[in-house]
């Protein structure tokens, strides 16, 4: 089988019989006033983090979901968009699109907001999605594209690019390497399917994402994931695995650069009421400014001792520099 099939296959038995905490998800399931999560979707988590985001939700935005899961990250977008067709969830296994729908209709039933009809699942995948040219507002999904070798990756990027409409957004959760990882693991399919081998590593994963077309990405978390020890996957040293939620902008990529914001701020410390570098940044002085990684180190380089810029947080929720 090639390792897309060896995939399908562990995701049609897990879809079948549940496991619990299969990808270890460091953050619980968004708790909102009037949602109920049925047992069964929590149990079905196969996610490493979250891909929805509050902030990122008005207007009732349209939203294509790649990987329906159990169908929780869709029921929870459909909270923010109550309307017929609002999330359209992609899934290639049938078993987890027969599970996803079980657990929908036990939704419905515990919850009296939501339809049915909200979220409509289709058969599909990553690479060739049923929807039109820059038909939706935002693309999720969540520790599956991990999954894919490194040109498949670059291709389901490609396609989330295409069918986002021009400032749309692609919200993905994903694990990270913290160094790359070895080959013998990376050619363990099984492995792999489980999320444990085909990460990239932070770099790599955001070189792809802006070699896609994203001009613009925001980190909206980073945290340990899972520990590959030495003596289970032999390994000369352990290597940590960490879950990255990301939030990527269809806009253009500027001259200079896509802008990255991983949560570090600019603070102006010279003489002066304000600092302005004439080219859309204005520091006043003795208070942070939300930049992008891009600008810190120009800005840090005018006036190294005069501006001091942060560390990353890896947690920026919008309204920075660019």
């Amino acid at each position: 089988m090639t390792y897309l099939e060896t995939a399908a296959q562990f995701y049609s038995e897990v879809a079948q019989t549940p496991q619990v905490g299969l990808c270890c998800v460091q953050s619980t399931p968004l708790q909102l006033p009037g949602l109920n999560i049925p047992l069964l979707m929590q149990e079905m988590n196969y996610g490493c983090g979250t891909t929805v985001h509050p902030t990122e939700l008005a207007n009732q935005p349209t939203v294509l979901y790649v990987g329906v899961g159990g169908g929780l990250e869709a029921l929870q977008f459909a909270y923010f968009s109550r309307y017929a067709g609002a999330v359209i969830a992609v899934e290639p296994v049938v078993a987890m699109r027969e599970a996803a729908a079980r657990n929908l209709e036990v939704a419905a039933q515990e919850n009296p907001w939501f339809d049915l009809s909200f979220v409509e699942i289709r058969e599909g995948d990553a690479f060739n999605l049923p929807v039109a040219d820059a038909s939706v507002d935002i693309v999720a999904q969540n520790c599956l594209f991990n999954i894919f070798e490194p040109d498949d990756l670059s291709q389901a990027l490609k396609e989330a690019y295409r069918v986002l409409k021009p400032g749309g957004r692609l919200q993905m959760s994903d694990p990270i390497a913290t160094r790359p990882i070895p080959a013998h693991l990376r050619q363990d399919e099984q492995l792999r399917a489980m999320c444990l081998s085909g990460a990239l590593t932070y770099e790599e994963y955001t070189q792809r994402i802006i070699n896609a077309g994203f001009g613009q990405i925001e980190i909206r978390a980073r945290r340990p994931y899972r520990l590959l020890d030495c003596q289970t996957y032999h390994l000369e040293t352990h290597l940590l695995l960490e879950s990255l939620d990301s939030v990527c902008f269809k806009v253009g990529i500027p001259e200079d650069g896509a802008c990255i914001f991983t949560g570090k701020t600019a603070i102006y410390a010279g003489s002066e009421a304000f600092f302005d570098d004439s080219a859309g940044h204005i520091l006043q002085r003795g208070i942070p400014a939300a930049v992008c990684d891009k600008t810190a180190a120009k800005l840090a380089a005018i006036k190294p001792d005069e501006i001091i810029v942060t560390d990353s947080t890896w947690y920026y929720s919008g309204g920075g520099c660019c």
